[in-house]
């Protein structure tokens, strides 16, 4: 394996909200290419119970981009009423967070513009469970082979954002989208060509200190 561009794959894939191409359509043949991809993803029990739903119509675009759009004002309102999340001297999030909140509230504004939504879904509802253990197996059947997607995505030219406001509305864009009762959507991955060459490592909080041995905290 070429560990090179393996990990360059893994470092550069970045939510991608601005440099989204908006005018350029994505072929369907693509999109199922990354989906057959994400398919080799794990799956709890072999039971591969998940579904890639992909919106391409213009006005269901439209009617989820409402609703996601009305999830952010009332998700923005509650983070500006807390203040900055980030205020450590040296975290990188601080000085990025700026910056963030204004790629999203670009994608809330252009949202139905993206040519290809897709929305993986998991067969079961997570909150019927009553378990912990049960939860995390449904979430761990979807959420590699989502990450797999976008992985996949970026490595032919595709960005991809990990969003998850639209389940605000999940019975709303369920019904829109005949969604069946049983099933639980995880995510909208808006996908699109993106513009510019490349993408470059993030500045992400460090390793060590993310990272226990044996017991919490313990660094060696």
């Amino acid at each position: 394996m070429d560990l090179r561009a393996a990990d360059e794959l893994l470092t550069t894939t970045r939510s991608v909200r601005k440099r989204l191409d908006l005018s350029r359509p994505v072929p369907r043949a693509l999109i199922e290419e990354c989906i057959e991809i994400a398919l080799q993803a794990p799956t709890g029990s072999n039971a591969q119970g998940w579904h890639f739903l992909v919106v391409t119509d213009p006005v269901k675009r439209a009617e989820i981009a409402r609703y996601y759009k009305t999830a952010f004002e009332g998700y923005a309102k509650m983070i500006e009423a807390g203040g900055p999340r980030y205020t450590d001297e040296g975290d990188p999030r601080g000085a990025q967070e700026p910056r963030v909140r204004e790629s999203a509230i670009y994608l809330v504004d252009h949202l139905h513009e993206v040519p290809v939504h897709v929305i993986p879904c998991i067969e079961g509802r997570v909150e019927a469970t009553g378990s912990v253990l049960a939860q995390a197996s449904i979430y761990g059947s979807i959420l590699p082979a989502a990450w797999s997607f976008m992985l996949a995505a970026r490595a032919r030219g595709l960005g991809t954002a990990w969003t998850t406001l639209h389940l605000m509305h999940e019975r709303e864009i369920a019904k829109l989208l005949g969604v069946p009762d049983g099933v639980t959507q995880t995510a909208l991955l808006p996908v699109a060509y993106y513009k510019g060459k490349d993408f470059r490592r993030a500045h992400r909080l460090d390793a060590k200190k993310l990272t226990s041995w044996n017991s919490w905290s313990a660094r060696s």
